[in-house]
């Protein structure tokens, strides 16, 4: 019999009482449970006999019972007839005597080793496995032995008998086997909660006897917690961080089950013991792994060849499996600190030391499992993505957000602080963002972002510790390597949008840098594909959710997230085609959604149905007509819109201007495709398919993948679906109302997702049928922009709708006529009276009525008969309206429209003159009206033209300048009525000369203003003979007569009247002190050329910004006439090259050339080099050059004078230098240039002898001293900026010597150069050989000097009117070609009017050539330098050159100096250089080449020089320490320009 050592409390104390009472109970129970040999007792009645003697024991205490009486009893219970009997009941019978037997004998069970075990095998293997069935007859009796067991601790007897170990294993699966499987029941009945609570503590007894566990129970309880892990239970079978279909979610248990608890309950109940026994489980786990060794391409395969080398057995890692087993035990340690963290303790400084080891996949799983732990994440991973619907109405912004509900799964929870438990190794994890390796830094964002999410699984974070994370994880934004990127960008979509909000946005919002926010938003112009489409995805669809709040005037969540959209739209200007396609998607998926709002539309009970402005608060079952839908949604397309900045707006608005040009493309293609019938055709099949070829290349020149598009695309037309025709056509109509184009799109794409064969078709054409369709400018949602834009109180939406208005009358007329009565009855209401003002907002709708007679004149309903209100209310306009522009927009359509025009444009006038007095009542409107009445009826103002004049000088620009504190300043953003009287005066005699007959001789009446204009400019704006004009006003009238020199250049025959003196002092503008006046004269400047209006010279004064001290204006024209240089190289012109002729001759004349000034070289380089920098390529560079050395040929045609001829020829020689050192560093070899241009014949005049033209080409002009200080600059203006940390992306690693091997040697050829056919050209752009010998003499600048320290952003100037130079478009003379040389054709102006500042305009994406809707016009792209987020300087100098020369041979690996090649560049006729030393300086260079040159070359200006010796380092050390004569006291020159 065994003997217990070991006597509890409760046996003493019963043993006790039992001496003190000394009552003792025998056992009644005589009959025999065991049969005689050969006579078993019967089923039956063994089982009344055994139910009886239950009955009986139960009811003894065992205080009372008599033990001697119990033994017989006990011998039987014992016999291995009972034990193993063959029915369930006797068993179940049995087991519960022999419990009771347990409790009566305790503490010393009257059985021996063997038979106790024999015991618990029956209780273990045959009792408790039928707990999971509650429907069993014998449930009660398996209850009351698992009770007995638990609540008398019996179970203890098991830890006594040897080798029970498997037995108590068996116990141990036994337990978690019932709870973890559901129930056997048939009638579905659940376990009883009594079994998990007593399986609980029978087991904590075990453990807690038990001296040690073995490794196989340490295993059953850890397993339990895979409960947790839908990886481990799921069909991936392991794999590391395998999804989980999220079609399946629904089937994962939202409870934890049994057997989850009872593990948690007994580590947290015996955790000292655990923790030990866990620790030795996972260390095993961990350094079994870690011993492995690095991975390799071998261990990813499991070994299949039993052949195998034993060097490659040693060599191999770890296998898939135990990668696969690691990151199970990492996902148990994440779900053990969820449950019990206290197991954990002898663990947690293993996995901080896996943070340090070299095995990178072991040191990525130790921070995974750091980042989920201190977030509280456990096994099943983070909680699922959340539901942000950027479609949904009323707006997830506007409702208070609902907590998620309780997961055990998903749901983060961390019992205790992380941090403060183990801060070792928090801090350890901490610096794992610096760690090598991206994967593990990728891991670490993940974590962090996990963490902030989370809030450390809701313990919290401290003020400074959220800070610094918040930090960190901002910069994972920008590291280096993508993974990172991406990895943070997936961490932010896990974050609910209040979270997005509250925890993110302490950060800061978007237009804060280094913020998460701000870095988030750089991401979407990243160069990998992957990371732009999923930040613009999740941008988007953040601003989506936002947008209710932020039209609800949230101011937090507005300045948080409100930039959002412009920094999606301005990604356009990367011009990358991904990008593109991307912020379509992401413009109607997300910022504008096809289908908000969502509900559906109810019949109207009256036709004054709307929705009030704060419709998305109210309750949500209302009915919703269709006009309340439109309202709605153009509500949210006005609030996008007002959010935009002006580039994003841009934009915009060239996305939908270009809608039309596209859909003249799509309907055309669809008309081949009708006439390609499948690839069935009759006559022309040829020019059909050649046709359809055509367009579809076309379309795969807009798209990424254009393999893929192509081969989509003829899919598309080899279908031959003439209903999805139908349906793209319906997009397009300006009939279509915007629930027709919605259900169109709808309804193809269903047909193209249903379609074999078609898989990619739908991501093809979503873009192209986008592009086409009529989804903002609806006619739809015209009405509701007309209604806002009849109020301005709904947050600024009222002028945007101007905007808008003005937009889709100009661009979309056809959509503009639906709803053009409905303006015109608004204009008729608020027309003004000699009393009564206009409403604020008519002056756009005037506007927008401008735009639209200008291309439908018939549109406008004035000439009916209800259309005599709408010309007498325009006449009121154009005398009483305000602002003075309303005159002008009302005069147009009078112009434009009115067939009584010329009676309406005399009544105008005449009432504009009679009593005219400078301030009288509406003067500024009457001088609006005569301004433009001026312009286009020229005819009507005949009679009056000298009052008209006299008006404008005599009344209002002869006038003292009113004095004010305001115009005594420096700058008046809003000017002053006299500012704005003096304009409207200029405009007047400026229109008078652009509306001026063509027959008559316009120079004696141009000529006058003209001087005024100059004198304006040149006198920085002074008009006074007293000189006491105020400086603001001064700055104002300079920008203006600059600004309108420009505009009366944009007129061919007054082009010519602007003298090359005027226009270099013209050119000076852009050194204006004031910010404001070179803005603003630069953004009118880049307007007029990239409409093609300007002649080609003006490009000219954009390379004058060279100096410009705000950065943002001197990148934004650098980076607009590097756009202008791709477009003309893509159309075979040499437009910027000959340019540089008159670049050197306007530097000639810039009044800081001084040669006695130490620093001129550096002052005249930054404009050359500024130059080529914008325009040089390898294949222009010869041209440059030959430019360059052609002006040495010459003599100055401005100022008859000796100095500016040799000012002429040192600029050449230092240009010459310059372009050499340019070829040189960027490794480059130029070609002698075969072609030849000529120079104008304005401002250069040809030399009078070839004697002459010998000495000043055998005269080397610069000194040795200022070549050496060339190099520098060189280098300098080729170092690209510093990267910001906004733009930093992985950069490949550079190649050393020894990666790129051995030089190879390479037989050079040279490339055919393309000579430009010559022109005829007239005045001012004529040959020197055939022009005259012009002079005039040259000015000095006078007037204020500028301050070039400055770095501010101010504000442009606008003038009255953003716009004012589309009065003249309705004009004849507006349309007047100009030279070849000078402009482009008017069709091509026209197809470039889009572009007017290529800086600021979008990539058009499809354009009309004339009326043939077949050929692509080429789209002007920008290129985007400073925001390339992918090369290294020098890596992106490399991929310039390697654009430019794509279709010339690959560069050697080393370029041969020109010396080494034996060639130079030389002018026409220049002979070979005779033999000299090889150098790789253009100095050395330069000094080896003779300088003979024949007649010819002396006319053409081609000649070699020669160039001294090299200073020694004393005299050039000398002269840089030398102080620069006759400088003046201030560090102002006499340009305005200050000194470097």
């Amino acid at each position: 019999m065994a003997s217990r050592s070991r006597r509890s409390a409760a046996t003493e104390v019963v043993e006790e009482e039992e001496e003190e009472q000394g009552t003792v109970r025998k056992l009644r129970f005589k009959q025999s449970l065991v049969g005689r040999p050969g006579k078993p007792i019967g089923v039956g009645d063994l089982l009344a006999r055994l139910k009886a003697l239950c009955e009986e024991l139960r009811s003894l205490e065992q205080e009372e019972a008599d033990r001697e009486s119990l033994e017989p009893v006990a011998k039987d219970l014992a016999q291995h007839s009972l034990l193993q009997h063959k029915d369930v009941g006797v068993r179940a019978w049995t087991a519960c005597c022999l419990v009771d037997m347990f409790r009566l004998c305790a503490p010393d069970a009257p059985y021996t080793a063997a038979q106790l075990k024999e015991i618990f095998t029956l209780i273990i293997v045959k009792i408790f496995p039928l707990l999971a069935d509650p429907s069993n007859p014998y449930n009660a009796q398996h209850l009351y032995v698992l009770k007995c067991l638990a609540e008398v601790k019996s179970i203890v007897l098991l830890t006594d008998i040897p080798s029970t170990a498997q037995l108590t294993t068996n116990l141990f699966r036994t337990c978690f086997d019932v709870l973890s499987g559901p129930s056997k029941a048939a009638n579905g009945e659940e376990l009883s909660k009594n079994v998990e609570h007593h399986m609980t503590a029978l087991l904590f007894l075990l453990i807690d006897e038990a001296p040690s566990l073995s490794s196989d129970i340490v295993d059953i309880i850890v397993a339990q917690f895979l409960w947790a892990d839908p990886i481990s239970l799921g069909s991936t079978k392991g794999k590391k961080n395998a999804p989980v279909d999220a079609k399946q979610s629904t089937l994962l248990r939202k409870e934890a089950p049994p057997a989850y608890n009872m593990a948690k309950n007994i580590c947290n109940a015996c955790s000292d013991k655990m923790a030990r026994s866990v620790g030795i489980y996972f260390s095993s786990v961990i350094v079994d792994f870690a011993e492995l060794g690095p991975l390799s391409k071998r261990s990813r395969h499991r070994a299949s060849s039993a052949a195998a080398d034993s060097e490659d057995d040693m060599a191999k890692g770890p296998s898939e499996d135990d990668i696969n087993d690691a990151n199970k035990a990492h996902r148990l340690l994440r779900e053990l600190w969820r449950c019990a963290p206290s197991v954990l303790q002898d663990i947690i400084p293993h996995l901080q030391e896996e943070l340090g080891t070299e095995n990178v996949v072991l040191r990525q799983m130790a921070t995974e499992t750091f980042g989920d732990m201190i977030a509280g994440i456990g096994a099943a991973g983070p909680p699922p993505l959340p539901d942000m619907n950027p479609a949904a109405y009323p707006s997830q912004s506007l409702s208070f957000p609902e907590p998620r509900p309780y997961n055990f799964l998903t749901t983060p929870t961390s019992p205790n602080s992380f941090s403060a438990q183990y801060p070792g190794a928090y801090h350890s994890f901490l610096q794992r963002k610096n760690d090598k390796s991206p994967v593990i830094r990728a891991a670490w964002a993940t974590g962090v972002g996990r963490i902030l999410m989370t809030s450390a699984g809701g313990v919290g974070l401290e003020s400074d510790e959220e800070q610094n994370l918040l930090e960190s994880f901002a910069e994972t934004l920008i590291d280096s390597d993508e993974r990172v990127r991406l990895a943070a960008i997936r961490a932010v979509g896990h974050f609910e949008f209040r979270d997005i909000v509250d925890k993110l946005g302490r950060n800061g919002g978007m237009s804060e840098p280094g913020s998460i926010l701000s870095n988030l938003a750089d991401r979407v112009k990243d160069k990998r594909s992957i990371i732009h489409s999923e930040s613009m995805k999740l941008l988007s669809k953040i601003w989506g959710v936002a947008e209710g709040a932020i039209a609800d005037g949230d101011e937090r969540i507005t300045r948080l997230l409100g930039a959002i959209p412009s920094r999606i739209l301005e990604t356009c200007y990367v011009n990358d085609l991904e990008i593109n396609v991307q912020v379509d998607l992401a413009l109607y998926d997300a910022l504008l959604p096809l289908g908000y709002p969502p509900m559906k539309p109810k019949a109207a009970t009256n036709g004054n149905s709307q929705v009030v402005k704060d419709s998305q608060t109210q309750s949500s079952d209302r009915a919703y007509t269709e006009a309340d839908l439109d309202k709605i949604r153009a509500r949210r397309q006005l609030v996008l819109v007002h959010s935009l900045d002006e580039r994003a707006k841009k934009v915009f608005f060239a996305k939908q201007s270009n809608q039309a040009k596209g859909a003249v493309f799509m309907e055309h293609f669809l008309k081949v495709c009708e006439d390609y019938n499948g690839g069935v055709m009759g006559k022309g099949a040829k020019e059909i398919k050649a046709k359809l070829e055509g367009l579809i290349h076309y379309y795969a020149k807009t798209l990424p993948d254009s393999s893929r598009v192509v081969a989509d695309l003829w899919k598309f037309a080899d279908a031959h679906d003439r209903r999805n025709y139908q349906l793209i056509r319906f997009c397009m109509a300006p009939e279509s109302e915007y629930r027709k184009v919605f259900r169109s799109i709808k309804e193809l794409r269903k047909r193209l997702e249903d379609g074999q064969g078609t898989s990619s078709l739908l991501e093809t054409l979503t873009p192209l049928v986008y592009r086409v369709s009529l989804l903002c400018y609806n006619k739809s949602h015209l009405p509701a922009i007309i209604e806002y834009s009849r109020i301005d109180d709904d947050g600024g939406l009222g002028s945007t709708a101007h905007e808008v208005l003005k937009e889709i009358s100009t661009h979309h007329p056809k959509v503009f006529s639906s709803h053009v009565k409905e303006l015109c009855k608004a204009l008729e209401t608020d027309a003004p009276t000699s009393n009564a003002p206009n409403s604020p907002g008519a002056v756009q709708d005037l506007k927008a009525c401008a735009g639209f007679v200008k291309k439908f004149p018939a549109g406008l309903p004035i000439n009916a008969k209800e259309g005599r209100m709408l010309s007498h209310s325009l006449v009121n306009y154009a005398l009483y309206g305000s602002p003075p522009e309303a005159a002008k927009y009302a005069v147009t359509i009078i112009m434009n429209s009115d067939n009584k025009k010329e009676i309406r444009a005399k009544e105008i006038l005449v009432k504009s003159i009679k009593n005219f007095e400078y301030g009288c009542s509406h003067f500024l409107t009457k001088l609006a009206a005569i301004s433009q009445i001026v312009l286009l009826a020229p005819d009507e103002c005949e009679d009056d033209n000298d009052e008209i004049i006299g008006l404008a000088v005599s009344h209002v620009l002869l006038k003292p300048h009113a004095a004010s504190s305001e115009a005594d300043s420096e700058w008046m953003n809003t000017p002053d009525e006299d500012m704005v009287a003096r304009k409207w005066a200029l405009r007047i005699l400026v229109n008078r000369l652009r509306s001026y007959p063509e027959k008559e001789d316009i120079e004696g009446v141009a000529r006058p203003i003209y001087t005024m204009l100059n004198k304006l400019v040149k006198e920085f704006g002074e008009s006074s003979k007293k000189r006491n004009t105020p400086l603001a006003h001064r700055n104002l009238q300079r920008l203006v007569a600059s600004q309108f020199l420009l505009k009366l250049s944009c007129t061919s025959r007054l082009d010519g009247l602007l003298a090359p003196t005027d226009f270099n002092e013209l050119a000076l503008v852009t050194h204006d002190p004031h910010a404001e006046v070179r803005t603003g004269f630069v953004t009118r400047l880049l307007k007029y050329l990239g409409q093609n209006r300007l002649p080609r010279r003006f490009y000219t004064i954009l390379f004058m910004c060279a100096h410009e001290p705000t950065t943002a204006l001197r990148e934004r024209v650098a980076t607009w006439i590097r756009a202008r240089r791709a477009f003309f190289e893509s159309r075979k012109e040499v437009v910027f090259e000959p340019i540089f002729a008159r670049l050197l001759s306007v530097l000639a004349h810039h009044p800081d050339f001084d040669t006695d000034d130490d620093e001129w070289p550096q002052i005249m380089s930054k404009y050359i080099l500024f130059y080529l920098k914008c325009v040089a390529t390898s294949d222009n560079l010869p041209l440059i050059y030959q430019m360059a050395q052609r002006v040495k040929g010459v003599a100055d045609g401005i100022t008859s004078s000796e100095d500016a001829d040799q000012k002429l020829y040192i600029l050449s020689d230092l240009a010459q230098s310059l372009i050499r050192y340019w070829e040189e560093q960027n490794g480059w070899s130029m070609q002698a240039y075969p072609g030849k241009l000529k120079l104008p014949a304005a401002i250069f005049r040809p030399l009078e002898s070839h004697d002459r033209a010998q000495e000043i080409a055998d005269n080397i002009w610069i000194s040795e001293e200022v070549v050496e200080q060339l190099e520098p600059l060189v280098r300098s203006a080729l170092r690209t900026k510093k990267r910001r940390a906004t733009d930093l992306v992985e950069r490949p690693r550079k190649k050393t010597r020894a990666d790129k091997g051995a030089k190879k040697e390479k037989v050079k050829v040279e490339r055919p150069m393309k000579t430009p056919k010559a022109r005829k050209k007239k005045t001012d752009d004529s040959d020197v050989e055939e022009g005259a010998d012009k002079s005039s003499p040259a000015p000095e600048s006078r007037g204020p000097r500028r301050k070039s320290g400055r770095q501010s952003m101010a504000k442009s100037y606008v003038e009255v009117s953003s716009d004012e130079e589309e009065d003249a478009e309705g004009g004849a003379q507006e349309d007047e070609q100009m030279d070849d040389d000078d402009k482009e054709p008017a069709s091509e102006g026209d197809n470039d009017v889009a572009m007017a500042e290529a800086e600021d305009e979008v990539e058009k994406e499809a354009e009309v050539n004339g009326d043939d809707p077949e050929q692509a016009i080429q789209s002007e792209q920008e290129e985007v330098a400073d925001e390339d987020a992918e090369l290294e300087p020098e890596e992106e100098q490399e991929e310039q050159e390697a654009a430019s020369e794509a279709e010339s041979e690959p560069s050697p690996a080393k370029r041969p100096s020109p010396k080494q090649t034996g060639k130079t560049i030389r002018g026409r006729g220049a002979k070979k250089p005779d033999p000299a030393p090889a150098s790789d300086s253009p100095s050395s260079s330069r000094k080896t080449r003779t300088s003979t040159t024949s007649n010819k070359a002396s006319s053409t200006g081609t000649s070699k020089t020669l160039t001294p010796a090299k200073p020694t380092k004393a005299k050039a050390k000398a002269k840089a320490n030398a102080s620069p004569k006759d400088a003046p006291s201030s560090g102002l020159r006499r340009s305005g320009r200050s000194r470097a």
